[in-house]
């Protein structure tokens, strides 16, 4: 196999272990959203998610 396939295939086991992401979710995702999800947050815990935020997600992934 090639450098890059071992390493998709490694991380592609990761994802799947660590974060519960079916195959589909690791080829879906690009590389800045996988390293934003694995890299730990330097500034510490994130806010948390303002109320019109949420309502504003729902709606747009059909939820709401």
């Amino acid at each position: 196999m090639s450098e890059f396939a071992d390493g998709a295939l490694r991380l592609a086991g990761l994802t799947a272990r660590a974060l519960g992401w079916r195959p589909d979710d690791f080829w879906n995702a690009t590389p800045a959203e996988l390293a934003a999800i694995l890299a730990p947050d330097a500034a510490g815990e994130a806010p948390p998610l303002a109320r019109e935020d949420l309502e504003r997600l729902m709606e747009h992934l059909g939820d709401g």
